[in-house]
């Protein structure tokens, strides 16, 4: 019995296309976005990932360990763990990772920052630069 149970205690959540959340949204395991939530994406553990469908859009802020992105996000991304940006993600904030996977096509309009480089400002990436001197 005790088995059935940790299968059932594991959540998978769903907004779904054509499908407005406003406010903020916390969850414990997975959190899958096909329609939009205007407030903040906030995670429960440290094992947590949020998948931002290509339909999806949030506008507000995402804290989660662990961002799949191939929609649209409005505001600052804190992935503690990982972030990947498919070929159609769209970020119009700055990024503040530990691991990243950036497909050809994914669009940050923001800086990159790296976990552990957070605290020394010269490790903050602008990103739409054409050419930079060193």
């Amino acid at each position: 019995m005790a088995r059935n149970r940790n299968k059932i205690d594991k959540g998978v959540t769903l907004i779904a296309a054509h499908t407005e959340v406003v406010g903020d949204v916390k969850f414990a395991d997975q959190l899958f976005i096909s329609g939009h939530v205007t407030g903040n994406v906030l995670a429960d553990n440290e094992k947590a990932t949020v998948v931002i469908g290509d339909e999806g859009r949030i506008t507000g802020e995402v804290r989660v360990p662990n961002v799949v992105i191939n929609g649209l996000v409005e505001g600052d991304v804190y992935a503690s763990n990982k972030v990947e940006l498919a070929p159609q993600a769209k970020v119009h904030g700055n990024l503040f990772y530990k691991l990243i996977e950036m497909q050809l096509g994914a669009v940050v309009d923001g800086q990159l920052m790296h976990e552990q480089d957070m605290a020394d400002p010269k490790n903050v990436h602008q990103l739409n630069v054409e050419s930079s001197a060193e």
